[in-house]
């Protein structure tokens, strides 16, 4: 069984702002918290109550096997705090189009679907996932109908968005 809370990869923060980070493309690094630099940040966390909120990245830190034994594609990270639990997939690419928001979609849904299937889900009512991009924060484009048949197939929100807000 995987388990998404390693204890050695927590990071907490309880500021009011924060960012999750990433290197930029190809990837090798994990995904990390900043809570100074902002000019790093892919995501950011408005955390406006203040909470204690964890941050563990997946990417680069949890195996996460196909049935054949490769690595399954992963999402970079997960945020959670009470019953709440967010995924999270950070992109900083400028292309046209959407592939990165199908690329993240595909990434989120197979994290979340081996998360699902572990005993640790059960102690979260509020589930949420993103797909950051600070390259393009704003698109022209709506994706209601990718963000309903993501909550549908997976029981997620899906936002697509690089600001998550913490109420």
């Amino acid at each position: 069984m995987t388990d998404f809370f390693p204890e050695k990869h927590k990071q907490v923060s309880s500021k009011n702002r924060f960012g999750i980070c990433d290197t930029p493309p190809p990837s090798t690094g994990k995904a990390y918290l900043d809570e100074a630099n902002g000019r790093n940040w892919i995501a950011v966390v408005e955390n406006f109550y203040r909470d204690n909120i964890t941050f563990i990245p997946i990417d680069h830190c949890i195996d996460i096997k196909r049935p054949d034994g490769l690595m399954d594609n992963r999402c970079d990270g997960l945020l959670y705090y009470d019953v709440t639990i967010v995924f999270v997939e950070l992109k900083q690419r400028t292309e046209t189009g959407s592939n990165w928001i199908k690329e993240g979609d595909k990434q989120l849904r197979t994290t979340i679907r081996h998360f699902e299937d572990s005993p640790q889900a059960k102690g979260f009512k509020i589930k949420k996932a993103y797909v950051a991009n600070s390259a393009k924060p704003l698109f022209r484009f709506s994706q209601t109908e990718r963000m309903e048949r993501f909550f549908s197939d997976t029981g997620y929100s899906l936002r697509i968005e690089n600001r998550i807000h913490i109420l």
